[in-house]
């Protein structure tokens, strides 16, 4: 079947998330299983407010237990995921293992083809599923929905597995990143919004367009949300634009129009990848935050420079360097590409969530003055 959930603004398809197959998948096997009956469609509202009817199929129901699954749809998102069936089995047993997730009476698990986390530095901890917090959330709400409307106080265990994610996250980044066996399941609002790359340039130079002609001279630029509310949380800085992962094009866009300095205010784990002059920060052009930063560790006489490349996120990574000079080094280098990229004055803000302000550029400070 071909969905329709909806369109974005540029006519493309939207699909939803893994984390929404995966909750679907747990409320109907949870029906099914309380109630005896057999369903085949599941109604589910996701965090973003749209509401979905998903065709459940796969179903299997025993005395034990029932399993059933989603297929996923990413709409015209290229996503390796597309077309993977989400199952979930659901059992009046409550799971007891040191890696699931529990809720109440509730435990969650992970099967074949989702990936298990390898390695300290992501949200869950070593030896669990790769099931992000939001999917939790949602997985946890549905089967307790059902619960609910069922009057069932009793134990109940999910197991969620995707058999072709084995196979599907040998394409993706999730074994660098110290996920194995499978891909994630992910997801924040429960629908998958895709945008093409011209829609995107096309938007980041209409906002910078607008903000040049509201009397801006200085062009903030933020790659997403935690940018975003750095800036404003600092600096009071409300006016600011997102340039997501194409940094160097809203450089060039912001030099164009003619703003007198530009500022960046950036999460190290984007902006880290600037000192090696990587001006599209997407993974799939490039990804280079351990090689740069043990280079600058290495630069900075940091004995054991070498175990950066083995991190998973940045913050790990900053464990490492501690005090020394690397981000120093790390911020000339920055200063030093961008320099390269525009002849207007330009400087850049590189933050962690719990440090706050790790490194900044040299024009920075003069820049802020004239904000």
């Amino acid at each position: 079947m071909v969905y329709e959930i909806g369109r974005t603004k540029s006519g493309l398809r939207m699909g939803f998330t893994t984390g929404s197959c995966a909750a679907a998948a747990a409320k109907a096997a949870t029906y099914m299983l309380l109630s005896g009956e057999t369903i085949q469609q599941v109604k589910l509202m996701t965090p973003k407010g749209i509401e979905l009817y998903l065709d459940v199929e796969k179903i299997r129901q025993t005395e034990k237990f029932v399993e059933c699954a989603i297929r996923k749809y990413s709409g015209d998102d290229p996503d390796v995921t597309n077309g993977l069936l989400v199952f979930a089995r659901v059992k009046k047993e409550r799971q007891t293992t040191d890696t699931a997730f529990y809720e109440g009476n509730l435990s969650l698990e992970g099967g074949v083809g989702v990936g298990r986390i390898t390695h300290p530095g992501l949200e869950q901890k070593v030896g669990q599923a790769a099931i992000n917090q939001i999917p939790r959330k949602m997985i946890f709400d549905a089967v307790q929905e059902i619960c609910l409307q069922k009057g069932y106080q009793g134990e109940l265990s999910v197991e969620i597995s995707i058999p072709e994610g084995v196979d599907a996250a040998k394409k993706t980044f999730n074994p660098r990143l110290g996920i194995r066996g499978g891909i994630s399941v992910l997801g924040t609002s429960g629908i998958v919004e895709p945008m093409s790359e011209k829609a995107l340039l096309d938007t980041i130079f209409l906002e910078l367009n607008t903000r040049k002609s509201a009397g801006d001279s200085i062009a903030v630029l933020v790659p997403g949300n935690y940018g975003e509310d750095f800036a404003k949380k600092t600096f009071g800085i409300k006016n600011t634009v997102q340039c997501s992962n194409y940094i160097g094009d809203a450089i060039d866009y912001a030099s164009d129009l003619g703003f007198s300095d530009i500022l960046i205010i950036s999460h190290m784990g984007k902006l880290v990848k600037l000192g090696s002059g990587i001006m599209n920060t997407h993974s799939k052009y490039a990804d280079g935050r351990m090689e740069t930063l043990a280079l600058c560790a290495a630069l900075a006489g940091v004995e054991n420079f070498a175990d950066i490349l083995d991190c998973v996120t940045t913050d790990e990574a900053y464990e490492i360097i501690g005090d020394t000079k690397t981000i120093d080094i790390l911020m000339k280098r920055i200063d030093k590409y961008l320099k390269h990229r525009s002849d207007v004055n330009i400087g850049a803000i590189m933050f962690l969530n719990k440090q706050g302000i790790i490194g900044k550029t040299a024009d920075v400070d003069g820049i802020l003055e004239r904000i």
